[in-house]
């Protein structure tokens, strides 16, 4: 399955250093690991939120997309969360690194908006 992740230039360069292969630890304050379903919707979070953060996301947002095992990821319900296209998947935190595990290919980056 073609899954997608916004994300800021903090949570991007973690993600380079593992060769684009692997999603960072979440922080305690982030217990859900939230994969989307479609770019429209990536693509709307990064461009507004991230580039509207500089904390987290050093005002930069990245649009990542990337396969993940359909056997795996069907054990997860999908959410909506506000509009219609506004669909993901709560991976808790905890089951981060076994869900990295299950990544097909490589993280690739999609779009940037700064």
């Amino acid at each position: 399955m073609e899954l997608f992740r916004p994300v800021g230039q903090k949570e991007y360069d973690l993600i380079a250093q593992s060769g684009f292969k692997a999603f960072p630890p979440r922080l305690p304050e982030q217990p859900i690991f939230y994969p989307v379903l479609n770019e429209q919707y990536a693509t709307e979070i990064a461009s507004k939120w991230n580039v509207a953060d500089s904390l987290f996301s050093g005002n930069v947002g990245y649009v990542l997309r990337f396969n993940i095992a359909d056997d795996y990821i069907a054990q997860f319900d999908v959410q909506t969360a506000g509009a219609s296209y506004h669909q993901e998947y709560w991976i808790p935190a905890e089951e981060l690194e076994t869900f990295n595990t299950h990544i097909v290919g490589i993280i690739e980056v999609v779009r940037k908006y700064a």
